[in-house]
């Protein structure tokens, strides 16, 4: 992979980690139309690692919140009194939110990698139109504050349907949020918080798992360098935009983009320049003796 294309594949997951569109979809397909594919190890870590980028991204642009919010639950737990204040009450809320995915991630964990394109083009055309039905519905008067338990688990359920790919973490969350009353801006600010200790967690499993396949791999280790660090610094930027645009705006932009994305890759799977299946994907023939 060139340099040039790690840092457009950077920007391509700063750009759609946040917005409620599937990361996971854009980063695999223009991945797959710049001729890399799963099947080689060294673009598999790639994907991966550089998803560590808006992580640090995420953590960055809300560190003086998550900081306070550590630190309340943590003076809950040792009072015994994990309620006790806002702080904490959001604290544990989002520890309660982060069960479902965890779970269902780990116990789904290989079958959720072997969905192909043709699952995400029907991800992002179907929770596009449940977006768009959210956003019709909702009533947009409550806040991150009005978070309950059942708030919680409800949009921690959300969190677990993204893993499907193609379904978008940000956009289901949100989604989520919206269908339960909370204002947008509001709604992506707990989608975000909620995404630290899922992302994190599931980031560091599977840099671990990678990260020996860069070191057999060396010539991939500047283009996921390079892309990790475009990812994080304009993954930043990202979450900033974000929340000032659901600050007046609907999310009509975003559906019309999910739907067309979908329809995109739906058409490419139909003429031959997308495999449908992850099984598809041509497997990556191993290298010459020229090339050791």
């Amino acid at each position: 992979m060139s340099l040039l294309t790690a840092a457009f594949l950077g920007l391509v997951q700063a750009a759609t980690e946040f917005l409620p569109v599937s990361s996971t979809a854009h980063l695999l397909v223009f991945g797959e139309l710049f001729g890399q594919s799963l099947g080689d190890p060294g673009f598999r870590a790639f994907t991966t690692i550089i998803q560590m980028g808006t992580t640090l991204a995420v953590i960055g642009y809300f560190r003086a919140e998550l900081y306070g919010l550590t630190a309340a639950g943590l003076r809950s737990l040792a009072h015994g009194a994990p309620f006790e204040t806002p702080e904490s009450r959001l604290a544990w809320l989002i520890v309660l939110g982060t069960i479902p995915a965890a779970v269902l991630g780990k116990l789904f964990e290989k079958r959720i990698e072997a969905l192909g394109n043709g699952v995400i083009a029907g991800s992002l055309v179907v929770l596009g139109l449940v977006l768009l039905g959210a956003e019709l519905k909702a009533r947009h008067v409550r806040t991150v504050g009005d978070v309950g338990v059942l708030d919680a688990l409800l949009i921690g359920c959300g969190q677990a349907v993204a893993l499907v790919p193609g379904s978008s973490r940000s956009g289901c969350t949100i989604t989520t949020g919206m269908l339960l009353g909370l204002k947008r801006e509001d709604a992506a600010r707990f989608s975000f918080l909620l995404s630290v200790p899922i992302i994190l967690g599931a980031g560091l499993y599977k840099l671990k798992k990678e990260l020996p396949v860069l070191s057999a791999h060396p010539e991939w280790r500047s283009a996921t360098l390079l892309g990790t660090v475009v990812s994080a610094v304009f993954g930043y930027l990202v979450i900033g935009w974000l929340l000032r645009y659901l600050r007046t705006r609907s999310t009509f932009l975003f559906v019309a983009w999910r739907i067309a994305a979908g329809l995109l890759i739906a058409l490419l799977i139909w003429k031959g320049v997308l495999p449908s299946g992850a099984e598809e994907r041509p497997p990556v023939p191993a290298p010459s003796s020229e090339a050791r």
